[in-house]
């Protein structure tokens, strides 16, 4: 078995010495040449995935024209400017291209150092936010106000989640089916945001990290009976939620009977789905769409619908083949990996793009309730962009990444390494596929 751990053995440092000496002494410049060091030694030496940079690229300008075609007249009644949302959306694009570069140039195994410093920004966020100190929309504080720039905590939290559990998964390989072990210190961590994002309140985002989690330790080896018993344990939670819940239940009565609640609770959904019924096939073509007079923030979480008016059946179609060839590379991506830190943050990365992307559209064509849910790479706002865009850009390094692991069956340090070999989170999908135990 693969042990996953990379560095360890004869070939490990030796000099452990504890407390500073001479030589560790940072000389002038010495904060410089660190940074060109780990820029040099930082770019992984295989080649891209060319096929989803060419998508994820292609999604993010088309987001940009999309969000242009479904603000335009908002941005003309609330600002005097129809570029207004256009002007901000295009610089949050380039933007994202330049972080999905770098990170992408960035050895994924360095993040490792920014997983605790992420997770712990990611809880003073939205503690602030439940304070009351963040930026109030609605019902709601979602966002920070960090000068001109809001930040919404909830996006970082889903891509910093990952972060850690692909950490402490791959660290507990060995004991990740024992439960006070493996599975509920995971469960503890998730809960805690959890509760941070529903206080907000942001239901979606929360489903969002109990699913990214229930997937990264099912796809670890966790035991299949702790997680479909905590499964069923959370969705009766949150069936209670929503029915304690005087505004979620009116909100959850008004889906089911759009019919008699589209002037009032259903009135966002009915407006969108008219807007997929109006595209047609082929669409009304872009810019002449009629919905956007009428779909309150279409720029926003139901883009798509704008999508589905404009470029009708087809455009939708093309839209799901896009993001099902991210998330297909994605899962390539984690089967190929070199290590398990590397095959479990590409899982749940493509978990993350594929269950965000299916939702949103799900929400759009009111198969399920209003979430509130960004649709990746589209959806107007720089916080999820650049957030999406760093995750992009971690799947494409680890994808360019050719350092191969210690042979683990030779049991030898120094042992030959074995070009591309496969992580534990393989062999478990192999495993599984030939009928193997839980």
């Amino acid at each position: 078995m693969w042990s996953g751990k990379l560095g360890a053995g004869e070939g490990a440092p030796k000099n452990r010495h504890i407390g500073p000496s001479e030589q560790d002494k940072p000389a002038p410049g010495a904060a410089l040449a660190a940074a060109e060091a780990f820029w040099k030694g930082s770019s992984p030496s295989g080649p891209v995935d060319a096929l989803l940079a060419a998508v994820v690229t292609a999604l993010i300008g088309f987001g940009v024209v999309m969000v242009y075609s479904a603000s335009a007249v908002e941005a003309t009644v609330r600002y005097k400017d129809a570029q207004f949302f256009l002007k901000r959306q295009a610089v949050y694009a380039v933007l994202a291209i330049a972080t999905m570069w770098i990170t992408s140039r960035i050895d994924y195994r360095r993040i490792k150092v920014l997983t605790y410093p992420v997770l712990v920004a990611v809880i003073a966020m939205l503690v602030a936010c439940v304070a009351g100190l963040g930026h109030k929309a609605g019902n709601a504080y979602r966002w920070l106000a960090l000068g001109p720039v809001n930040v919404q905590p909830a996006e970082v939290a889903k891509l910093g989640i990952v972060l850690w559990l692909a950490y402490s998964l791959s660290k507990k390989a060995d004991r990740i089916k024992s439960f006070s072990v493996g599975f509920l210190p995971h469960l503890i961590v998730v809960g805690l945001l959890m509760l941070l994002c529903l206080k907000q309140p942001d239901f979606g985002s929360a489903v969002v990290l109990l699913f990214l989690t229930f997937t990264l330790l099912f796809v670890a080896g966790a035991r299949v009976p702790y997680i479909a018993a905590f499964s069923m344990l959370m969705a009766l939670a949150a069936a209670a939620l929503v029915r304690f819940s005087g505004y979620r239940y009116a909100r959850y009565l008004a889906w089911i009977d759009m019919d008699n609640n589209r002037a009032d609770l259903a009135y966002q959904p009915f407006q969108s789905v008219m807007s997929f019924g109006s595209g047609g096939v082929f669409g009304l073509g872009l810019g002449r769409g009629l919905q956007v007079l009428y779909l309150p923030e279409a720029h926003t979480d139901f883009v798509s619908a704008i999508v589905g008016e404009e470029l009708g059946f087809v455009g939708i179609v093309g839209l799901c083949a896009a993001y099902l060839v991210i998330v297909s590379r994605g899962v390539k991506i984690a089967l190929e990996a070199d290590d398990d830190y590397g095959s479990f943050m590409a899982f749940g990365i493509a978990t993350l793009f594929g269950v965000q992307a299916m939702t949103n559209l799900a929400v759009a064509m009111a198969i399920l309730p209003t979430k509130g849910l960004t649709l990746p790479f589209l959806s107007y706002g720089g916080s999820s962009l650049l957030v999406n865009a760093a995750a992009a850009g971690i799947l494409l390094s680890i994808s360019r990444a050719r350092s191969p692991v210690a042979a683990a069956q030779g049991g030898a340090a120094g042992a030959s390494p074995v070009p591309n070999a496969p992580s534990a989170s393989a062999v478990i999908a192999t495993s599984a596929e030939g009928g193997g135990a839980w």
